[in-house]
């Protein structure tokens, strides 16, 4: 009971003569600029925890990082 082509295309068809044409693409613009801004937030709020993986456990001035520095 699976969709084939044929029904998708009668199904586009009627959604587009309910909606029009110009609708669906304030829509679909919409939808795109909503899931840019998603993607900048996500991006937005990874960046900090990469940041603190890559600093050391020691403080600095103590350890081998001293030692190699003096």
């Amino acid at each position: 009971m699976g969709i084939g082509i044929w029904e998708l295309v009668l199904l586009l068809l009627i959604v587009l003569l309910l909606f029009g044409t110009k609708r669906l693409r304030n829509v679909g613009g919409d939808l795109g600029t909503a899931i840019k801004s998603f993607r900048s937030a996500v991006s937005a709020t990874e960046e900090p925890d990469e940041k603190s993986k890559h600093e050391p456990d020691a403080p600095e001035g103590k350890g081998e990082k001293a030692d190699r520095d003096a």
